[in-house]
């Protein structure tokens, strides 16, 4: 399945971002800007590595060796081209030793400094690459940062200033922090909009999927890649898990347990599949957790697992749409047609990942295989991989877009899922949140709380 996303975009859609597989022509969103930046080559890096593509991994890298440039007139999403495009860099940095990773993972960040120049230090969605103009997207709240954006960028800046020697990123990441552990927060909830030039929080509404997800696996992956040293990284995430279990996690009259959303002072009984993932964040962080709750945790973990597995067990083609119901008689459904499509994504296959490596119960390669297949039959055309409009509809139509994402982590969760626990063991490695794997810092008598990061 790798092989023939990355031999057509590498046919059809060479040096543009993404691949329209059923056109068979380059493909691009605003998240990228007006630029050619091979998205998919950067994100697919690490991903052909692993799987022993040697070839396609040299062709990429001799693209970005060659063609690789930022110093273009182009706004995009900070938090996108930090996780996909920095931490593709890095990981391939660490996994092969080349070095033009590395110098092109410094220069794309430099790129995205100014977009931190705002009277709180909370950075602007977009940055201008050339101008470094920043701004917000038109539809959040308000003008408000968003949580999930401006939060999701310690793994990656911290490996900047531990590769450079230079604290200035460091030094950025721990500024949101520090800002955001000073804030009142409602319910012990963090709202997923906070406005960068007065410091204050949106409006109150709260997600563990879309707008808020990576914040708080983050949180938990600043301490696992400190070697657990960060402790206020994890005491951050134990309070934010208690209060999110206390108010948006509960069970459907079916049994299903799921995770609302917080939105105008009440639960809302939906969950995406952006959310899915935080099965695999709750066994992540069983180990350390509060009170001997392990235990409770990985529990927790495999109902999550268990209730986003039926989401796709209860569609057509086996597929999980993009947001499903918990109400009256619907439950794990998507009940409006703009929430029933599946574009690709992985969230679902990362908690079964996670999941097998902490328990080994067979069920989750079972389920992995299960959705490999449906992936396989119902989103693969003769010029990639495309995805779907209706996950209940026994013909779908196509999107026609084969995102980066689909080779960064659907397809390299599955490949991991079905390998040994000797690849990329969770003791040494943490993945971003675009699963390129980034490797565990022992720093000699530092921590990351006190002093700058250094080699």
């Amino acid at each position: 399945m790798m092989k023939h996303a990355w031999d057509n975009y590498r046919q059809y859609g060479w040096g543009h971002n993404e691949l329209k597989p059923i056109a068979r022509k380059g493909h691009s969103t605003n998240i990228f800007g007006n630029s050619q930046l091979g998205a998919t080559i950067v994100d697919a890096l690490d991903t052909l590595y692993i799987m022993g593509l040697h070839d396609e991994f040299r062709e990429g890298y001799e693209w970005i060796d060659k063609n690789l440039d930022f110093s273009v007139n182009s706004e995009v999403s900070v938090f996108e081209v930090n996780i996909r495009f920095i931490g593709g860099l890095l990981a391939a940095y660490y996994l092969s030793g080349q070095e033009v990773f590395k110098i092109k993972a410094v220069q794309l960040a430099g790129k995205l400094l100014p977009a931190f120049n705002t009277p709180t230090g909370i950075p602007w969605a977009m940055v201008n690459l050339k101008s470094g103009v920043g701004r917000n997207w038109g539809w959040a709240s308000a003008g408000s940062s968003i949580l999930a954006e401006f939060g999701t960028l310690h793994m990656e800046f911290v490996h900047l200033s531990y590769l450079t020697g230079d604290p200035v990123y460091y030094n950025k990441v721990m500024h949101i922090r520090k800002l955001l552990q000073k804030m009142d927060r409602p319910n012990g909830l963090y709202p997923n909009y906070l406005n960068p030039r007065t410091g204050r929080w949106g409006q109150h509404h709260t997600s563990v999927g879309g707008l808020g997800d990576s914040f708080y696996e983050y949180l938990l992956k600043a301490w696992l890649m400190s070697d657990k040293m960060d402790t206020e990284a994890r005491k951050m995430y134990d309070d934010a898990i208690e209060a999110i279990e206390k108010h948006l996690i509960r069970k459907s009259n079916g049994g299903l347990t799921f995770i609302g959303e917080w939105k105008n002072g009440h639960l809302e009984r939906k969950m995406g599949h952006l959310t899915c993932f935080a099965g695999g964040m709750f066994a992540l962080g069983a180990d350390g957790s509060r009170d001997d709750k392990a235990g409770h945790y990985l529990q927790l973990g495999a109902e999550i697992a268990h209730t986003c597995h039926e989401s796709y067990d209860r569609t057509t083609l086996k597929l999980g749409p993009e947001a499903f119901k918990f109400d009256g008689g619907v439950e794990a459904v998507a009940v409006r047609q703009n929430e029933k499509y599946y574009i690709l994504r992985p969230e679902v296959i990362e908690t079964y990942w996670y999941m097998w490596r902490f328990t080994h119960d067979p069920k989750y390669r079972q389920w992995g295989w299960e959705a490999t297949q449906a992936i396989d039959k119902y989103c693969r055309v003769s010029g990639g991989f495309s995805g779907v409009k209706d996950v209940y509809s026994s013909s779908p139509t196509y999107d026609d877009v084969q995102q980066s994402f689909f080779l960064a982590e659907t397809l390299k969760y599955l490949y991991l899922l079905f390998s040994n626990d000797d690849l990329l063991p969770l003791d040494n490695w943490v993945f971003n949140t675009e699963a390129h794997p980034l490797p565990v810092l022992h720093l000699a008598n530092t921590t990351l709380s006190g002093n700058p990061a250094y080699r």
